[in-house]
């Protein structure tokens, strides 16, 4: 959204009682299943466009070399290294429409996986996903976040189509920087408490205008469940750079249950928040789960969560290798900073107004200004 158009919780509660699920067609996880990328993609055609992330093309590229048997597929491949902007769609359509392609195998990170979905709705192109790290919920969701060039936000957009084949490699995931699966955590973590607040307010997910499904709730309290359980074991393991139970446990909370969860349950807060910061120009070199978690402590202290709930979470957080305060998301708690910030996150998207309590600038300031404060107290007592 853009100007300075006034956003209000009036204009976006339900009024009828219908609900609504949406899901990947397929997933698939285990390790080394990248390797099968041709057999499971040729259901849905023979001439192959891999868009990679630039960090991991040479090492995706050698990886489909390698693949012995490609089922009597063509393959063409194109790197990518921007943001996910309708600019950089119509360039990639563009040139993906020489290759005369009809499956496109996005294989990187969030903003890659975005683009690739927007990317296969442009050209009419099956899709197939592939995450390469668990940092978000991107890759099972029909649904993109869409940015400007230099990287503020602006929406999500939902895909025309759900995504065909979500295929994740375990193997590649815990070979990924273990900072990554630390993101992954802290963008999952929100998953619930958004999904409860979209219930609790009468708003409505991210399907369209209707009420969440019993399942997709569900899926969101596993979603935290797990994550709780098994996060920090997990995270443990991969810093090891091997393939636990309690790994692909996350791997699947962070990409299939948060994403069935935000887009089933709704966002609220947490990304509301989130949104806001991506304008303080400190904050771009954090990676979006890791400011979605400094966004969920904002969101509990706007809800006025109970403080043992929010001292747990502060631990957890911590342990997870994630940011309890704003200089940790590389955010001055300034005047300036913070008018930004509440201005953006209030009025240019609409996900605080799906909070279940009233939000104004004054509201928001205090509820980011509190969480800082409760951060920079428990790291203070850590030192103690």
């Amino acid at each position: 959204m853009g100007g300075t158009q006034e956003l209000s919780r009036s204009g976006i509660l339900l009024t009828g009682t219908s609900r609504a699920f949406g899901c990947p067609s397929k997933y698939i996880q285990g390790p080394g299943e990248f390797l099968n990328v041709f057999k499971y993609g040729s259901r849905f055609g023979n001439r192959f466009l891999f868009l990679i992330d630039s960090g991991v093309y040479d090492i995706i590229l050698e990886k489909i070399e390698s693949v012995e048997d490609k089922c009597g597929c063509s393959y063409e491949v194109m790197s990518f290294l921007g943001e996910c902007c309708m600019e950089n769609v119509a360039e990639l359509a563009e040139a993906a429409r020489k290759f005369d392609s009809n499956v496109l195998v996005g294989i990187g990170g969030g903003k890659v996986l975005d683009i690739a979905k927007l990317l296969a709705d442009e050209t009419d192109m099956s899709r197939i996903i592939v995450p390469t790290s668990a940092s978000s919920d991107a890759p099972a969701a029909d649904w993109a976040a869409v940015y400007t060039r230099e990287g503020v936000h602006i929406s999500g957009r939902p895909t025309r189509r759900s995504t065909e084949l979500v295929l994740v490699d375990s193997e590649i995931i815990v070979n990924a920087p273990a900072r990554l699966f630390s993101a992954g955590i802290g963008d999952a973590l929100a998953t619930w408490f958004e999904a409860k607040a979209c219930l609790d307010a009468c708003t409505p997910n991210c399907i369209g205008p209707y009420r969440s499904c019993r399942v997709g709730t569900a899926v969101s309290r596993e979603c935290y469940n797990i994550l709780r359980e098994d996060g920090l074991s997990a995270l443990r393991a991969v810093k090891a750079h091997i393939v636990t139970p309690a790994v692909e446990n996350v791997i699947e909370a962070n990409i299939l249950l948060s994403g069935l969860g935000f887009i089933n349950g709704g966002l609220a807060g947490s990304h509301g928040f989130h949104n806001g910061f991506s304008n303080i120009p400190g904050c771009k070199k954090y990676l979006h789960g890791e400011v979605v978690a400094f966004g969920l402590i904002c969101q509990l202290c706007l809800e006025n969560a109970a403080p043992a709930e929010i001292n747990d979470l502060l631990q957890f957080l911590h342990d997870s290798d994630l940011p309890v305060t704003l200089e940790q998301i590389g955010i001055e708690c300034s005047e300036e900073n913070l008018e930004t910030i509440v201005e953006h996150t209030l009025n240019h998207n609409i996900l605080i107004h799906h909070e279940p309590v009233p939000v104004n600038k004054k509201i928001l300031k205090a509820a980011i200004i509190d969480a800082d404060k409760l951060g920079r107290d428990f790291m203070e007592n850590l030192g103690k």
